[in-house]
């Protein structure tokens, strides 16, 4: 995966392997979420990858620097739904806590590339 310049950003790679987990923890929920938190998850996990690679051909650093803000609030979109999943328990101690290790390494990376770019 090196054809395009969003595709070797490590924060694009990073927020693969997050959503990745997502998908691997969303099994977990029950039925009467499918269509509620466990389709909010996803579509807000799958908005970090989107938006970082849509942004990657922005015209100029400040450009680039509001798509990676937009991501960063995808990203807290996916906490606050783990956040509602460890609430109602539908995701042991563990698991949340390797998914948000996971997602706070991201979290950051994608600050300090946003920042860098101001």
């Amino acid at each position: 995966m090196d054809g395009y310049k969003f595709q070797r950003l490590e924060v694009y790679q990073l927020g693969l392997e997050y959503l990745d987990n997502l998908y691997e923890t969303i099994h977990q929920y029950p039925k009467l979420e499918e269509y509620n938190l466990k389709s909010q998850t996803i579509r807000a996990g799958t908005s970090i990858v989107l938006i970082i690679a849509e942004g990657s051909t922005s015209l100029s650093d400040a450009e680039q620097s509001r798509f990676l803000t937009m991501s960063i609030r995808s990203f807290l979109e996916t906490a606050a739904c783990l956040d509602i999943a460890e609430r109602r328990a539908y995701l042991n101690a563990s698991t949340l806590k390797s998914i948000r290790k996971k997602g706070k390494t991201l979290f950051v990376k994608l600050c300090r590339f946003r920042n860098s770019l101001r």
